[in-house]
């Protein structure tokens, strides 16, 4: 049984382009979470990378210029119903998401209707749904950048973007009822 478990693996890895094997693995994987909120379901998918020992937020990521939280692709969100993002109304739909990071003040999130880009360039303030400030907050170091739901209830949640010592909170209400 070990013998053909072998043979199979060497079969499959005879059978990936030689650009794949040359490459190794990818240096940032793909992450993904899916929340329902009371009736609507809100999913968000996005590279991981990883801090690797580097200084973060103002140094690899610049103060005061636009990033996309992940890497390659940008970070994609999708909704089902309108929601409410820390308040501002937004309509069912795919988003490109993107942050302006700053040292001393709350971070700009922004919505983007350009929703399939690659993460640079930003595809510009014309292709703008919102855009909204939050304060950062300090945690424990998250060695690959996260996005997650630490608190859901009822209708209300809060997304998380969480790399190095650093997360974004983004309160969303989800008032959609089903008649």
């Amino acid at each position: 049984m070990t013998r053909t478990f072998a043979s199979l693996a060497c079969a499959a890895l005879l059978a990936l382009p030689h650009t794949a094997i040359a490459q190794g693995y990818p240096f940032s994987q793909r992450g993904s979470v899916t929340q329902t909120i009371a009736f609507t379901n809100i999913s968000v998918t996005y590279g991981r990378p990883v801090a690797r020992g580097r200084a973060l937020f103002g140094q690899l990521v610049p103060w005061d210029s636009i990033w996309h939280p992940g890497a390659d692709s940008a970070t994609l969100m999708r909704v089902d119903h309108d929601v409410l993002l820390e308040g501002h109304q937004v309509k069912a739909g795919e988003y490109s998401l993107w942050l302006i990071p700053r040292a001393k003040a709350p971070w700009t999130v922004i919505l983007s209707r350009a929703a399939h880009t690659f993460h640079k360039p930003y595809p510009g303030a014309s292709f703008d749904v919102l855009r909204f400030d939050v304060t950062p907050e300090p945690v424990s170091h998250m060695e690959s950048l996260a996005i997650y739901f630490p608190v859901v209830l009822r209708d209300e949640a809060t997304m998380r973007i969480h790399w190095g010592e650093t997360a974004v909170p983004i309160r969303i209400k989800a008032p959609y009822r089903p008649e």
